[in-house]
């Protein structure tokens, strides 16, 4: 076993003690690993499978791909899609363009951080949601607006925001 070979399993064991079952990308990195290129790829595939990208993950890749663990983490973190630490079950993402900020997305910022009971960009304890404020949803027509979970939820006032909130946490709690 050569030495790269013995630290890809040893990452990915130390990975699996995680909990973070590694197997969920390997059809990734067997189509992917060896393309030039293809890193951005394979970041998109393992935070779909895991949700986001650990440090551990990262590496994981980097051992995988032979790609310098320090450009790994630095595309990781240039791109905005990237997400470097657990989000809740529920990613709200409340738009700050132009047309939202004109039509009051501060007020429906300030009625959902009331709601949660987080700041921007911080997880709720219950784990079910994270908000995070973005530059364009692309739906300015429906200005203010956000999305939870790719739905999309526009004209809003502070009260809808809240309610809609308020809702799926009674829908959590129904089916738990």
């Amino acid at each position: 076993m050569t030495c790269r070979e013995n630290c890809i399993m040893l990452s990915a064991a130390a990975l699996e003690k995680e909990g973070i079952d590694v197997h969920m990308i390997d059809h990734v990195m067997d189509k992917y690993a060896s393309t030039k290129g293809s890193l951005i790829t394979i970041l998109q595939a393992a935070q779909e499978a895991y949700g986001y990208l650990s440090i551990e993950l990262l590496n994981y890749i980097a051992l995988k791909t032979g790609v310098k663990p320090a450009k790994v983490l630095g595309v990781a973190t240039f791109y905005a899609q990237f997400r470097l630490q657990p989000v809740g079950k529920y990613l709200i993402m409340l738009c700050q363009g132009t047309a939202c900020h004109v039509n009051g997305s501060e007020a429906i910022e300030a009625a959902v951080l009331e709601e949660l009971g987080v700041k921007e960009g911080e997880t709720t304890p219950d784990g079910l949601f994270t908000l995070n404020n973005v530059a364009c949803l692309g739906c300015c027509s429906l200005s203010p607006v956000m999305m939870i979970n790719g739905e999309t939820y526009g004209k809003l006032t502070p009260a809808e925001a809240k309610k809609i909130i308020a809702d799926i946490r009674k829908k959590e709690a129904e089916n738990s």
